[in-house]
Formats: C-alpha cells, structure tokens, sequence
C-alpha cells in the first residue's frame, strides 16, 4: 500500500464521521451530504497526491465536502428552500467559512446519531442507517451485523434516508425530556459500532482499533450527556471491560489466543477498574438493563484470577436475566457456552441442537465453531473437523480462518 493510500485509508476510518456530520449542517439532506462526501475523498486522490497529505486531512476533506454539495445546491437554485430542513442558510455558510479540524466538535456526530434514531423511524432502520452514515460501515459489514442479505440492508437503508427527508427531521440534539425514550437505538448503534471493530468482519487484523476507539468515544460523550443514565453507564462499561483484553487476544506471532489461555497481566486494568466502577453504579437501578447485564457478565470475567477459577455458574444466571431483559439468539449461543462451561460440553451440545432450528443462527460461524469446540472436548473429532470446517466457510477474517484452520490440523 502506498503512503497515499494508506493516507486516504486511516483518513476514512478517522474522520468520516466528522466529515460527515459537518457537511450534512450544509447539505441539508443525507443523500446529498454522503454523495459530497464521497467525492471529497475522491478529490483527495489527485490533490493529496500533487501537494502532499494535509497537516489536517479532517479539515480539508470537510472543506472540500461542504463547498461540493453548496455547489450542487446552487446549481439547482434550490439553496433556501432545501437548507431550511436541517440548518438555516446563512449560518451553514459560516461554517464553512469556520471549517476545520476544531469546528467539528464532537457533538456533531451524536446531533446525526440522534437524527437517525428518530422514532418515526424503525428501530432497525435506525440502527442500520447509523451505522452506514454515522460509522462509514459498507452495507455488506452492516447486513453481516444483521445476519441479513446484503440487498435487503440496502432497501432498508434507503429507506430510512428517504423517510428522514420526507419528515423533515431535524438534525439536532433532542430536548433533555425527550432523550430517555430515544436511548435505546442511540445505544444500540454504538454497541454494533463497537462489535463490529472488535472483531474485525475481513482482513488480517483482529480488532480494528480506529473503529473501536471512535465507538468509545462516543460512548463518553453520550455519557457526559446523560451521566446518570445506567444503561449509558453500562455500555460504557461493557465497552472498556470487553477491550481491556485486547492486548492479549492476539499474540506476538499475530495468532488468535482465547480467553482461557490469555495472558490476564496484559489486561488493562485502568479500564477493568473504571468499567467495574460504572457497572456498579449501573446496577443499583432495577431492573437491570441489557448492557448493564453484559457489562456485569463482562465483569465477572475480569475479576477471576484464572480462567478456571470463573463464576460459571453466576454468568449463566445473568445471561439468564438478560435474555429476559433482550431475547436474542445470539445472547442464547453465549449462554449455552456458558452452561458448557459449568456443566460440561455434553450439555452445551444439547442447547446448541436446540438453537440450531432458530433461522437467524444457521449461518452464524460461531455457532458452528462453538460445536466445533464441544466435540473437540468430547473427543469425537471426525465430527469436530466437519463443524469446524462449517465455521471456517462462514468467516472472513484472516486470523480466525487462521485459527480454525489450525484446529482442523491438529485433529487430522
């Protein structure tokens, strides 16, 4: 990869959001703005290439952006009567005038979260639109967090901008009384943000750290909003819990290690203690809700010495609560592990073959991985090469392909 492109690439990951979130105050609809967007990347290709990478690629790129899709609105001599949607006229062009790195404050980016997670939207178009406009997700990755086709996310995205457009929904923060009932998606949207770069869908990297980092961040910013809120709390929680082992899911050869052979000295403990903090004050409200619960499951990880020294028995009580809180088949898959864990992989099978009748699972790599691995324990490793090869046609990333591979030689 040449130092441009390397360039361009860290400048996506970085500043999509931001560039994004900007532009939309000027392009006063969504199309538009990502469209403008898009070509400003594209522009970059030539001038970054002539004059040299910009001290704040943020900047020009918002720049450039923002005077493309003014230029389209003038062109169409439709300025005054398209602003008006999402920004007044004259302050878009002080913005613009404004543009650069520190103008784009973060709130931006949670004013287009908030607009996409309108509630005259659907919930899963709000969070998929989010993630597509806010994150800069291609629509494959985004059906892949799904578990939908890739045509049928796209629909569904589409959607969503034109219902924005046709209900002129304000590109705004929502009123201090109308942010409760607004939560859920917001939340939801930053946690399959943060999923989806901590274990990365394709590539020869694990955990994709930009992506990580930009889903913490803006766990904190709603969390200054809303610092009394325990499910912002949670999540925030679950976030630094969950990424305080990074360090030590990969190691120095650049191979997968589980959780049961991590090095727990590697693990982050400024973060382990900040999200037990908030974990604890997430559950003093009850019911608990569901990222109070899996940051607590999160939780219980961190705070055993060894692996086999884990409260198996008190995570599956919680992933018991939290399939009452948040039915979902993939919360049912982590619970079955779990009960394979307390209780042996012979009953972990049996609550994989009563999950492996549920549609949205049966192409799920980790539900054939997790059967891989019971079979591998019960020695019935003809059957085990089988569901881990399954596993391994259903995954793309070049380091757990390189792990089950590994598994699959081992058993030959």
């Amino acid at each position: 990869m040449t130092p441009l492109q390397e360039a361009l690439d860290d400048a996506y990951r970085r500043e999509w959001a931001f560039v994004l979130a900007a532009t939309v105050r000027v392009a006063g609809d969504l199309d538009l703005a990502e469209e403008s967007v898009q070509e400003a990347f594209v522009s970059a290709i030539d001038a970054w290439d002539k004059k040299g990478v910009p001290d704040k690629p943020g900047a020009w790129l918002t720049t450039t952006a923002r005077r493309k899709a003014l230029d389209v609105l003038r062109r169409d001599q439709t300025l005054r009567t398209k602003l008006p949607l999402l920004v007044e006229a004259d302050e878009a062009a002080d913005e613009l005038n404004d543009a650069s790195e520190d103008t784009v404050v973060p709130d931006d980016r949670l004013r287009l979260v908030f607009t996409c997670c309108h509630p005259a939207l659907a919930h899963e178009t709000q969070v998929a639109l989010t993630l597509r406009l806010v994150c800069g997700l291609s629509t494959q990755r985004i059906a892949k967090a799904f578990l939908v086709s890739e045509p049928t996310m796209a629909a569904r995205i589409t959607r969503g901008k034109k219902k924005i457009q046709g209900a002129r929904i304000p590109f705004s923060l929502p009123q201090a009384n109308d942010l409760p009932e607004r939560l859920d998606a917001v939340l939801s949207v930053i946690h399959l943000f943060f999923t989806a770069g901590h274990t990365a869908s394709s590539g020869d990297t694990l955990v994709d750290d930009a992506v990580v980092e930009k889903a913490i961040d803006l766990a904190r910013m709603l969390h200054q909003l809303l610092p009394e809120a325990p499910e912002v709390q949670g999540l925030l929680a679950l976030m630094l819990l969950t990424n305080a082992r990074k360090d030590a899911r990969v190691d120095d050869r650049g191979e997968l290690v589980l959780l049961a052979d991590q090095d727990r000295s590697r693990w982050d403990q400024d973060a382990i203690n900040e999200g037990t903090a908030l974990v604890r004050s997430a559950l003093q409200r009850r019911p608990a809700g569901r990222f109070a619960l899996q940051a607590a499951i999160a939780a219980v990880h961190t705070q055993a010495p060894t692996y086999a020294q884990t409260n198996w028995s008190q995570i599956v009580e919680l992933y018991d609560l939290l399939l009452v809180a948040w039915p979902s088949p993939v919360v049912d898959l982590n619970r079955a592990v779990a009960v394979a864990m307390s209780e042996g992989p012979e009953r972990g099978l049996e609550e994989l073959d009563r999950l492996s009748q549920n549609s949205e699972l049966q192409n799920y790599v980790y539900l054939a991985a997790s059967r891989a691995d019971f079979l591998r324990q019960l020695g019935r490793n003809d059957e085990a090469i089988a569901a881990y090869e399954e596993a391994l046609r259903l995954v793309d990333n070049d380091i757990e392909q390189a792990f089950l591979s590994g598994r699959i030689a081992d058993l030959n």
